[in-house]
């Protein structure tokens, strides 16, 4: 079987209770990976902790691969959700205000599941790059650019491609760090610092 077709579904649900056990499937296979890891979780454990039959998840998913997928697609999803309508909100406020509002709204996506995020970044790609969840990384940069497009008179001459690429490599990076690694960085007493540093460093590089 070639790789495509490990990384696909074998077929979509066309009724309710086919949906309800797939999405029953890709939570298995999220918690799975939170507890266990990408390596240790296995098809059988994860039929059992969604309450199916080894045959049904075969049905639809070819291997741990494809469940796998169907969780980053699910993570994207729901942390994509998190930047809409930022744009319209940020679009008119000056640099500052507005670096800021995107810093916050990169620390409230990664606190979509934390623990799965971790592991979807850190340990997915090592196992052979069955996916990734850069598709929130497009987003966020298309983000950026739209923004840096706008204001560009305000800005120092630039590439505001690759303004945009090292505006967003450089907040998901310290993001992700403190969301996983070091979250006491963004407690209540704390979190207010960790943005107007991340604010500083990104205004002061597009002044």
């Amino acid at each position: 079987m070639d790789k495509k077709a490990l990384l696909t579904p074998r077929k979509a649900a066309s009724q309710q209770r086919s949906r309800a056990m797939i999405e029953a499937l890709v939570e298995a296979t999220a918690r799975a990976l939170i507890k266990e890891g990408f390596e240790r979780a296995n098809t059988n454990r994860i039929a059992e902790e969604a309450g199916v039959s080894i045959g049904s998840l075969y049905q639809y998913f070819p291997g741990k691969e494809a469940l796998v997928v169907a969780v980053i697609e699910r993570h994207k999803s729901e942390m994509v959700d998190v930047l809409r309508g930022t744009l319209a909100k940020v679009a008119t406020l000056p640099l500052d205000s507005a670096v800021r509002e995107l810093v916050k709204t990169m620390i409230d996506a990664h606190r979509v599941n934390p623990d799965l995020h971790r592991v979807l970044v850190e340990e997915t790609p090592r196992a052979g790059r069955i996916g990734t969840i850069d598709g929130f990384d497009r987003e966020f940069y298309g983000l950026i650019r739209a923004y840096l497009e706008l204001h560009k008179a305000e800005l120092r001459p630039m590439d505001l491609d690759l303004a945009a690429y090292i505006c967003v490599s450089c907040t998901e990076a310290l993001t992700h760090g403190a969301v996983v690694d070091s979250p006491e960085k963004l407690n209540d007493g704390n979190v207010d610092a960790f943005i107007n540093e991340v604010t500083t460093l990104i205004t002061r590089y597009l002044k």
